[in-house]
């Protein structure tokens, strides 16, 4: 096996001229790790934080970019039980994803589904922990409800779209531009709202008669925390997993969390624990990975760049012009 591998380095912290394909040593999986060597990556906003300082790897992790792949195990770190050289997998790293190999806790892997090759694949797992974990998890979406879901052509969006669909929920969407409203129509969303040219907090109003709905997925924050307060159902829930317009609020009504009995709450998916992370691994296998096999729910992927382009990937990340998942192909 190779000893040195092409990744992409940061010089510095900044823009997407910080990253450069570089070299460094392949590293060695640990105990309870697998070495993967990596046939795609996926790319995350998570990445674009990092780059620009906002965003640092928990302690032990690489400090490569990448939070997903998939690809082939080239190696067993002691203890591991249930995997073997060659397996196809895709697993949700703790960074170092942007490289030819990385390491990674072993139940932090899944099998990549079948007819998926490893573009797909790919594209999985950082999307599909973050909603199953907070959207089914966290929130409790059940079949039956309804969901917003903010960003809907986002990778996250996209994903969650699908996924509360195909369970049984009611789902609306907002997005920037009616191209990206017809496209959460496509996925499954009952109405899309085009929030350039709408108020969304109206918009449920009306599309619910008044009543709201059950569960907000919400990665923008800021002004749109009491709004969304506003949409909730008797009984909703809130759940906000990152904060594109800041955390901060400047002011907030907070009576109607007690009179309407509502639940606030949220999560990042990096700092959890490797049993953590592989719990919801689990819970993927038993429950979305049948779907994703029947053909269902899959990723959705807009385009996809060698490794070496990963600046121009992040430009078209920051760009929002995407829809769905963007991922670089790293070996031929």
């Amino acid at each position: 096996m190779q000893r040195t591998m092409r990744h992409i380095a940061m010089i510095g912290t900044g823009g997407p001229e910080v990253l450069a394909l570089a070299e460094a040593p392949v590293p060695e999986p640990g105990p309870g790790e697998v070495l993967i060597e990596v046939h795609a990556a996926g790319v995350n906003r998570p990445d674009i934080a990092q780059r620009e300082g906002r965003y640092p790897p928990p302690p032990g992790a690489s400090p490569i970019l990448g939070l997903e792949v998939a690809g082939v195990i080239a190696a067993l770190g002691p203890g591991v039980e249930g995997w073997r050289v060659g397996d196809r997998v895709c697993a949700l790293v703790n960074g170092g994803g942007y490289a030819e190999f990385v390491a990674v806790p072993a139940p932090q892997c899944l099998p990549i589904p079948a007819g998926y090759d490893f573009i797909r694949a790919a594209a999985i797992p950082e999307t599909y922990f973050t909603v199953w974990a907070n959207l089914f998890e966290r929130g409790h979406l059940t079949r039956g409800e309804t969901a917003l879901i903010h960003g809907g052509t986002s990778g996250i969006g996209t994903t969650a779209i699908q996924l509360a669909h195909e369970f049984g929920a009611t789902v609306y969407a907002t997005a920037g531009s009616a191209e990206k409203c017809l496209a959460c129509l496509r996925l499954g969303a009952a109405a899309a709202i085009d929030y350039r040219a709408q108020d969304f907090v109206e918009e449920i109003k009306r599309l619910t008669d008044g009543r709201g709905v059950d569960v907000i997925l919400d990665m923008v924050g800021g002004d749109y925390i009491p709004r969304n307060i506003r949409c909730l159902a008797l009984d909703g829930r809130l759940v906000i997993i990152a904060f594109l317009r800041g955390s901060k609020v400047a002011e907030m009504d907070f009576l109607p969390v007690m009179t309407r009995r509502l639940t606030i709450t949220g999560s990042t998916m990096r700092p959890r624990t490797t049993a953590q992370k592989g719990a919801i691994a689990e819970a993927l296998r038993r429950h979305v990975w049948p779907v994703l096999e029947a053909g269902r729910c899959g990723p959705v992927i807009h385009t996809v760049f060698p490794l070496a382009a990963a600046a121009d990937a992040h430009r078209l990340m920051e760009s929002s012009q995407h829809i769905g998942k963007i991922v670089l192909a790293v070996r031929d």
